[in-house]
């Protein structure tokens, strides 16, 4: 075999194979890179969530204070009107 036919092959084979094995690593590191933020956003997002649901669930916690409290002294005036009542008749 002839050395310029072997040098041949291997510039016309040889190159496009290494040139596809480096772009395949480096699209495999690529893909990893973006596997990785793809985690991180999750982790963010769900830790976002969780967040947000303690401020609803503190919120709801206040708003049934609130009312129970708005509540207890409705009953008392009504009470007290009751007896205001029962005392005019």
């Amino acid at each position: 075999m002839d050395t310029k036919i072997l040098l041949d092959l291997i510039a016309n084979q040889g190159f496009p194979i290494a040139l596809s094995i480096f772009l395949i690593f480096r699209i495999d590191r690529f893909m990893q890179e973006i596997v990785t933020t793809q985690k991180e956003g999750y982790r963010q997002v769900l830790e976002n969530t969780k967040e947000i649901q303690n401020t609803i669930t503190s919120l709801n916690q206040q708003n049934r204070e609130y009312y129970s409290l708005r509540f207890a002294e409705v009953q008392k005036e009504l009470t007290g009107m009751k007896l205001e009542l029962g005392k005019i008749e």
